[in-house]
């Protein structure tokens, strides 16, 4: 049985990582929309830089909820996959090995002017913004703003995972970002049984099979732990 997990802000959450939207998004007098975009960082790169080094030091400081912790222990039981739109690595942390980053890593890095990409997990960053340790040239995060396209390979692989799944769970995603959004409902229209996990409605409700009105933790743990395993493989 394949099971495809889409997992949103509301994951981390509960390990302390802010969403960086809505009214408490705030940075110093920014909103996130005006930094996150590639025009923020033409503009002025070292802005966006401080911007992402203080989230990193907010990030780093997070532990793996225990939403997180539950499917990396599943992911070595059963054909778990991982789709997640969040930037944090917080389910590599916990053990996930089948993960596919939507909207990137916020600890990876990217030269915009030879186009390696690397891991740098130094909390603060020694420069900033940061130069590229192979050629000198200016780093960003690896990471999808505003107005860009999402990896594609990324992409492809989620619309894979979608079409394949026997059983979806959208776990603390508002689903109404695209085109992760749509994700659910290709795995729904291909027969697989839809679980929404999420204390609210969300547009993706009218179409599950299974709502469970709480958080992640509680949701993955009353779903896996009693459904699934009440029912057997």
């Amino acid at each position: 049985m394949r099971i495809v997990v889409l997992t949103g802000a509301g994951i981390s959450a509960e390990s302390g990582v802010p969403t960086f939207r809505g009214k408490g998004g705030l940075w110093r007098r920014y909103d996130p929309k005006d930094l996150a975009t590639p025009e923020a960082f033409e503009r002025d790169p070292k802005l966006v830089w401080e911007w992402y080094d203080w989230r990193r030091g907010l990030i780093a400081k997070a532990e793996p909820s225990e939403a997180h912790k539950i499917l990396a222990k599943l992911e070595k039981e059963k054909d778990l996959w991982v789709i997640t739109q969040n930037v944090d690595g917080l389910h590599q942390r916990a053990g996930s090995k089948r993960v596919v980053e939507l909207h990137g890593n916020i600890w990876r890095v990217r030269c915009v002017s030879c186009g390696v990409r690397y891991y740098d997990h130094r909390v603060p960053l020694e420069e900033i913004p940061p130069r590229c340790k192979e050629c000198g040239g200016l780093l960003r995060p690896d990471v999808v703003w505003f107005g860009e396209a999402l990896p594609q390979e990324a992409l492809e692989r989620a619309y894979e995972l979608s079409l394949s799944a026997e059983i979806f769970l959208a776990v603390g995603t508002s689903a109404q970002v695209y085109p992760a959004a749509e994700l659910p409902l290709i795995a729904k229209r291909s027969g697989a049984k839809l679980v929404e996990i999420n204390p609210e409605e969300t547009p993706l409700t009218p179409h599950a099979d299974v709502s469970i009105r709480t958080g992640a933790s509680e949701g993955l743990r009353r779903f896996f732990y009693t459904i699934i395993d009440g029912e057997g493989d």
